[in-house]
């Protein structure tokens, strides 16, 4: 260890945050979460210690550390696990012994939401959020957070009285009802919002909502509501999920790369990114993700389905990017300080024509081209001036043609996996959506054309056979059970002849 490293780790502070382990090349090799920094990133080098040979590896490469300071002592399992999706340190990797990570799975959308932690999220129409690196964390924070937004882990068949949990406050007592399926998803709302880093926001809707209560003289709801307010405050001091907007966002490597090469006034709290998704112009959708502060925020993320099928990225995107800056979403969700558009120049142009028409012309737009993970500029339309020493520094280099510069950085820089991240989450958001449209039209297209099957009797199909597969695959009893004989043998009829067709 040199003079220069010994002495900045004496500059460790004692608060908690996630640091940074570097090689010689200035790549981030390893991201750890600690209590307190100081003494937890001193240990990686007292020669007392014993440690497998990874973890001695490891230590052999370290030739610098940096550090982020984050609020709480725990708030550090929701950023680690951001900082490792992002920068994907090798040593994370290969300290996790095969070990799976932990996702916090909600189904919010069933007639009984439970919240629950797996290790494989399945695309089963739940919430999942994470990964995180630490199931214990994960568990421990669940734990605390069910006291304050009481939830259900399991369901239990033909149950029908509430549970234990519902007397010691832990559960909504759905069985009973006790509470209504409208209240506990509000509920859930709350928690999902915390998980996100909202913890602010909720601490003020909670406040409001105490305060309204006591005006309508409701004061024994107006005592739950400011219990549960008490409760959030006190467990900042336990709990990692916290807010995004106390991070130091100046130590953060990417941003501070991403600001440098592009000539940014300042750091970009809010970054939005956009993708297209369709087939042959079909079920048209896009995306919109948002990274606030670096950190990806899916309490923000919307999509949009365009006005008109159009089998034209290009008008696709110029589309999305209007109605995005349109008046009204301007004042709900506020502006980006930088836009990240999934394509190359087509794509840029046309997402740069909308923000000039909607009157937004001082948002910086660049775009990030697929097949070479180019950054796309325009030059004198997107609001940003490549800085070439900046650039040589990273190790790239920039090709210029009349109206646009393309930028090569390298894949293993943090500025890149920063973007990559950002457009593979805007890829997948939209693909994701599209799928939905996509399914949700293919299976109603049948049952749509079928004489005496309204919406509610679809419905009905559908929940009791999953899918439009399960539906033609039934047995006449089975159809006639839940649609009596009659509409079963029109339905079976439609069937057959639809799949002649097929063949």
């Amino acid at each position: 260890m040199d003079e220069r490293f010994e002495n900045k780790l004496k500059e460790l502070p004692k608060e908690p945050g996630v640091y940074f382990h570097k090689d010689a090349e200035g790549q981030i090799i390893y991201v750890g979460k600690a209590a307190v920094l100081r003494n937890r990133v001193r240990q990686y080098f007292q020669k007392s210690r014993t440690r497998d040979p990874k973890t001695e590896a490891l230590i052999a490469e370290i030739a610098d550390t940096d550090w982020m300071v984050v609020e709480s002592e725990l708030e550090a399992l929701f950023l680690e696990a951001e900082m490792i999706r992002r920068y994907m340190p090798r040593y994370n990797i290969l300290l996790r012994d095969d070990k799976s990570m932990t996702y916090i799975r909600i189904d919010y959308d069933s007639d009984f939401p439970t919240v629950t932690t797996t290790r494989r999220p399945l695309d089963d129409g739940a919430r999942y959020f994470g990964p995180y690196l630490s199931s214990y964390g994960v568990r421990q924070a669940l734990k605390l957070l069910r006291k304050i937004f009481p939830f259900a882990t399991k369901r239990t068949p033909n149950q029908r009285r509430a549970t234990l949990h519902y007397h010691l406050g832990l559960d909504p007592g759905l069985e009973e009802g006790r509470t209504s399926l409208e209240d506990y998803r509000a509920n859930l709302r709350k928690l999902i919002a915390i998980i996100e880093g909202k913890r602010k926001t909720i601490e003020r809707d909670l406040e409001k909502d105490m305060k309204r209560l006591a005006r309508q003289s409701q004061f024994e709801e107006a005592a739950k509501v400011r219990n549960q307010l008490f409760a959030l405050q006190r467990l900042n001091k336990q709990v990692i999920f916290s807010d995004k907007e106390f991070q130091d966002i100046s130590k953060d490597h990417a941003l501070n790369e991403l600001v440098d090469l592009l000539g940014l006034q300042g750091f970009p709290k809010r970054i939005e990114g956009y993708d297209i998704s369709h087939m042959q112009g079909t079920d048209v959708v896009a995306s919109m993700v948002v990274f606030t502060n670096g950190v990806s925020n899916k309490g923000e993320y919307r999509k949009f389905k365009t006005k008109k099928d159009h089998n034209n990225d290009f008008y696709n995107m110029h589309e999305t990017i209007k109605r995005r800056l349109g008046e009204k979403n301007r004042k709900q969700w506020g502006l980006p300080s930088l836009v990240l558009i999934d394509g190359g120049k087509g794509q840029l142009d046309a997402a740069i024509r909308a923000r000039d028409e909607a009157g937004c012309s001082k948002i910086p737009f660049i775009g990030l081209a697929k097949r070479e993970e180019q950054i796309v500029i325009k030059k004198r339309a997107s609001n940003v001036e490549l800085n070439t020493v900046a650039l040589h520094k990273l190790g790239g280099f920039s090709v210029e043609s009349e109206d646009f510069i393309l930028i090569n950085v390298p894949h293993n820089s943090n500025l890149t996996k920063l973007l990559q991240r950002i457009r593979d989450e805007s890829h997948r958001f939209a693909v994701s959506y599209h799928s939905v449209l996509k399914a949700k039209r293919q299976t109603s297209s049948l049952l749509d054309d079928v004489p005496t099957i309204g919406p509610a009797t679809r419905r009905k199909l559908l929940r009791t056979f999953g899918s439009m597969r399960g539906i033609s695959q039934a047995r006449d009893f089975e159809l006639e059970k839940v649609v009596g004989a009659k509409k079963a043998t029109i339905l079976k009829q439609y069937i057959r002849a639809d799949k002649k067709q097929q063949k």
